[in-house]
């Protein structure tokens, strides 16, 4: 094992014995935090998972063994200690089937109450992070369901709450932003003196909007209205999507809900490939930055909207789920008060969209066949971000053309839809959900976060490292990023294969 004397760590001691519920372990951020648990805290009393079954396992047990416990992130703890990574599977991981957005988990009631004497803490990682999620099932996941976390912390005792929300809750707000609450930048709603605002008015008035385009339309019809409507309200209020709008409205609650009870929200930015643990590189699917990245190494996008000098906030996987556990602790040591934590790299360690761009394309230059996965061949051309405005006005011209020139076509018998159409098309579709990002005019800043793995000791700092200037950009992105995307997230290099990756990060992105 890799874990230090515990006698000099604070988080170990506070931890031990500890029965802490995790929901979204199914998801990326919930696995690598579940690996750094059963590595690095033995002693921890054990770990509740709310699973949801699917039309493939019946209940939470099967789908853990299929599915997470099968995980990669768990491929060095297995080979180093197989004896003792079954061991903790068997006595300390225990699945219950449930579903997060119904009442009491799906569960029933004697049961809920059950699980709730069972446990001393509650981490909840489950979200739905698509940015163009249908309205009603984002509320669902991201807001409403939080409900049954307050309700399951108050039955249990006023246990701590850890909530994985996102530093993109900040929306439209721009400068230097810090931990704390945040205010919308569009429209007016009721602050409360504690310092949440009053959205329980705004939720009613959204779900009457829901209820009445469900009762004028079906089936696809239906989604795109409601995916229209989650992105219309977001933006009137000050989101560019839907995902931020409803883990905002989401995060009211808890403010208001947990008042006087233990609860942190801890807000990572763009969450990529993990720096060091379990294995440099380790992710799991396409993220944010990798959607774009995988258009253009497959030849689909060489221009994009972004803005050169702006600072993209991108942190690893590891970082995110050590700060987790950081705030867990401190909710053992000092119980009853709230805390607002950013994971980030932003103001600590700038990363630049320019030089983002620099690194990677560097990489592919010269070690592209590195990358069987990720590269078709070495590129041909360079990527370049261009202003938005430009952007739009390039690509309307490109579709006259291309719309002229296939209707020319067409009347020459020839009936395969263009590849230029098909590739403009990709980079429209990806503009439409990502350029909130790539165009940033904002800094994310954790101050509060780094001043809390201080006062847990150097030790702990070793232990849970969460500091982002720990990491060289152009190692990480050239040499752990990508050579982590080739190996653990891509599965072939068809054209096929890619296409359908880009399309499905695009419709849903996993925190």
């Amino acid at each position: 094992m890799d874990v230090s004397s515990n006698k000099v760590s604070q988080t170990l001691p506070l931890l031990r014995g500890k029965h802490v519920l995790i929901t979204g372990t199914t998801g990326f951020v919930g696995k690598v935090m579940l690996e750094k648990i059963m590595r690095s805290i033995p002693d921890i009393g054990g770990v509740y998972l709310v699973i949801r079954g699917n039309k493939k396992y019946a209940n939470a047990g099967s789908r853990f063994a299929k599915e997470i416990a099968t995980s990669s992130v768990f491929e060095s703890l297995k080979l180093n200690s197989a004896d003792y990574f079954n061991d903790f599977c068997d006595r300390r991981i225990h699945c219950i089937s449930g579903e997060i957005s119904e009442p009491q988990f799906g569960l029933p009631r004697q049961e809920f109450r059950e699980l709730a004497g069972k446990i001393d803490a509650i981490v909840n990682c489950a979200a739905s992070v698509n940015f163009r999620e249908e309205l009603d099932r984002a509320f669902a996941i991201n807001t409403h369901s939080l409900r049954n976390i307050v309700e399951l912390s108050d039955i249990a005792g006023n246990i701590p709450v850890i909530q994985v929300s996102t530093c993109y809750v900040n929306g439209f707000n721009k400068g230097h932003i810090h931990e704390t609450t945040v205010a919308p930048t569009r429209g007016e709603l009721p602050q409360h003196k504690a310092g949440y605002f009053e959205v329980g008015s705004l939720i009613e008035e959204l779900e009457l909007k829901i209820a009445d385009i469900r009762s004028q339309y079906q089936g696809r019809e239906l989604k795109s209205k409601l995916i229209d409507l989650g992105i219309r309200e977001a933006n009137a209020l000050g989101w560019n999507d839907t995902y931020t709008f409803t883990k905002w409205l989401g995060e009211q609650l808890l403010l208001k809900s947990l008042r006087g009870y233990s609860l942190t929200l801890l807000r990572p930015s763009i969450i990529e490939s993990t720096l060091n643990e379990p294995a440099p590189g380790w992710i799991e699917g396409v993220k944010v930055a990798d959607a774009i990245l995988l258009a253009y190494a497959k030849e689909k996008v060489t221009f994009f909207p972004g803005k050169r000098s702006g600072v993209i906030d991108v942190i690893p996987a590891d970082l995110v789920a050590n700060s987790i556990l950081l705030s867990l602790a401190e909710q053992f040591k000092t119980p009853g008060n709230h805390h607002v934590y950013q994971c980030c790299s932003g103001a600590a360690n700038p990363l630049t969209l320019g030089n983002f761009i620099d690194h990677l394309m560097a990489e592919a230059k010269e070690n592209h066949a590195t990358y069987d996965k990720l590269f078709l061949r070495q590129p041909r051309k360079p990527f370049i971000a261009v202003n938005k405005r430009l952007f739009n006005a390039i690509t309307y011209s490109m579709s006259i053309i291309l719309l002229i020139a296939s209707q020319t076509l067409g009347k020459l018998g020839w009936k395969r839809s263009l590849k230029a159409r098909r590739n403009l098309d990709a980079a429209i579709t990806l503009s439409t959900i990502f350029s909130f990002y790539t165009e940033p005019e904002y800094v994310f800043h954790n101050d509060k976060l780094i001043d809390l793995a201080k006062r847990m000791g150097p030790v702990d700092q070793a232990l849970f490292p969460v500091d982002a200037r720990a990491i060289d950009w152009e190692h990480y992105l050239r040499k752990v990023h990508m050579a982590g995307l080739n190996r653990y997230a891509l599965k072939g290099k068809s054209d096929k294969v890619a296409s359908r990756t880009i399309l499905a990060t695009s419709q849903k992105q996993a925190a």
